[in-house]
């Protein structure tokens, strides 16, 4: 069954994704990894309508050499926060947006660069003086009065806009639903909709102001703090009260309804679907509470403070796991081909996510088999626990199939870099049942009491943060008692697939004879 970031990719059934908050000086972002400078010998060509100020030497687009998105992010400073301030008229124009960054540098700075594209920038501030600005590659590039020195608090004002129009070569960003907007940055995209360090490593909070006609409703990350109604629109506004990866920003726009109930502990949930819809879709909405309680019990306490699902009327092909409000497409669960117990699986598969992939952050995008490999585990056990479906049987199957996944997508700790203008190759089946079975693998060798100590013990233990592979091979060892390096890296890392504990009979499987789906959103 091919999976997806969450996304969750799925295959099509046959006939049967207040005013602004700033934390003080004191509240530190992440921290970052590594200030490599990527260079290019020559500025790549960019998508980035921008009002040009001449700069003294030529800018350059940097990144924090993520080895599947060397572009991505940027060395020298450590964002702490971030405010978006979006105004929307129509979905087929641009909103008019401030975003404003307060970050500390970790390093001597002459130029800031952001993560920027697709979008006209009108003007750049920081610490509240005009600073210089020009493009490069898929880089904003911001030049201050004065260089900034290491260790040094600034906050940076961008004016511009946000484009949530694209053309056929460009994935993620906005995604217009069948009356507004909503987001779907995974895994490189928050670039396309606001200026950021737009790589996972580099996780901050959030804050969301956004005005819309009155007749929409808007959600976004985090607890709303305000409306505010002023003659013919309407500004709501929201806040995260903890850190946040760039690729799981969501804000909803549209003729909504919000479903509100409560979770275990009291927990805030509230659902955003189609007004129309509500009656049709609280059957499933009535779900989410059970199914974080069994999440609880599985790994221990819901990591926000709230939980709810989006159900979009918009064609992705995916589901996404954007941080407190999961992304789905509405028809899933309103026309017929999927059965019951799936629905639910992929339902638990983003919940999920929230422990794995935004609470514990992948520090870079190779460490993916961590998210999506959990969720897939979760995805499969939940299946097993309450729709029989056997989690051996779904094992067995995978491990036929993986040594054919690790061909084509590379192992499940170092995948294949996804084709050019195809980001979303990067979640590949590999990724998810493949990596789904070096966790059971791990079970099978350590013991299922140990194992689930793990799981528990690498949510505590990286709660907020980011953590990697070696992290977690690390703390499998610990629990263990034992070196697992050498255990587990042939699982991570080796074009073929090591013998399955336990299971000396399982064998790689031939390919069947109509290829193997490969999905694209």
């Amino acid at each position: 069954m091919p999976l997806n970031p969450c996304f969750r990719l799925r295959p099509r059934p046959r006939s049967e994704t207040s005013p602004h908050h700033f934390p003080s000086p004191g509240e530190p972002g992440s921290a970052r990894t590594g200030r490599h400078r990527y260079r290019k010998a020559a500025l790549l060509a960019s998508a980035v309508s921008l009002c040009l100020v001449a700069a003294a030497a030529p800018a350059e687009p940097l990144g924090v050499g993520d080895r599947l998105f060397p572009y991505l992010g940027n060395p020298g400073y450590d964002v702490a926060s971030y405010a978006l301030d979006f105004t929307y008229t129509a979905q087929d124009k641009p909103l008019e947006a401030v975003t404003t960054i307060d970050a500390r540098t970790t390093a001597d700075l002459e130029r800031v660069n952001l993560d920027f594209t697709h979008g006209t920038v009108r003007s750049v501030e920081i610490d509240g003086l005009p600073a210089g600005f020009t493009s490069a590659g898929e880089d904003l590039v911001v030049t201050p009065r004065h260089p900034l020195v290491e260790g040094r608090w600034f906050r940076i004002t961008v004016r511009h806009t946000s484009d949530p129009v694209y053309g056929e070569d460009r994935q993620g960003g906005w995604v217009r639903t069948a009356d507004g907007l909503a987001m779907t940055n995974q895994a490189d995209a928050a670039h396309l909709v606001f200026p950021c360090n737009d790589h996972p490593s580099d996780k901050a909070m959030f804050s969301f102001r956004v005005t819309a006609p009155k007749a929409y409703t808007v959600v976004a990350n985090g607890l709303p703090t305000g409306t505010d109604r002023n003659g013919a629109t309407t500004t709501w506004t929201y806040r995260t009260r903890h850190p946040m990866a760039t690729e799981l920003a969501q804000v909803s726009i549209g003729r909504s309804a919000v479903v509100r109930r409560e979770g275990p502990h009291g927990l805030p949930l509230r659902d955003v679907v189609p007004a129309a819809d509500r009656e049709a879709l609280e059957p499933w909405l009535a779900k989410t509470p059970d199914q974080v309680a069994w999440m609880e019990s599985k790994v221990g306490r819901y990591p926000f403070e709230t939980y709810g699902v989006l159900m979009a009327q918009a064609s992705t092909g995916f589901e996404l796991e954007t941080q407190t409000l999961s992304l789905f497409e509405k028809s899933l669960f309103t026309e017929p081909g999927y059965p019951e117990w799936y629905l639910e699986s992929i339902m638990v598969h983003e919940l999920s996510h929230q422990w794995f992939g935004d609470s514990v952050t992948p520090r870079a995008w190779s460490d993916v088999w961590l998210n999506e490999g959990h969720a897939t585990w979760y995805e499969a056990l939940y299946s097993e626990e309450r729709a029989n479906r056997p989690l051996e049987a779904r094992m067995k199957a995978a491990y036929g199939a993986s040594d054919r996944w690790r061909a084509a997508g590379g192992p499940p700790a170092r995948p294949k870099p996804p084709a050019p203008g195809q980001k979303i190759d990067l979640f590949r089946p590999n990724v998810y049942d493949g990596a789904a079975l070096i966790l059971y693998a791990l079970r099978q060798e350590i013991g299922r009491p140990a194992f689930e100590r793990l799981e528990r013990l690498w949510v505590q233990r990286h709660r907020d943060a980011t953590a990697g592979t070696a992290d977690f091979v690390r703390l499998a060892s610990a629990v263990a008692g034992r070196d697992l390096d050498g255990f587990l890296r042939p699982w991570l890392y080796d074009e073929k697939t090591p013998p399955m504990p336990g299971h000396p009979d399982w064998k790689p499987t031939a390919a069947p004879k109509a290829a193997e789906p490969h999905l694209k959103r």
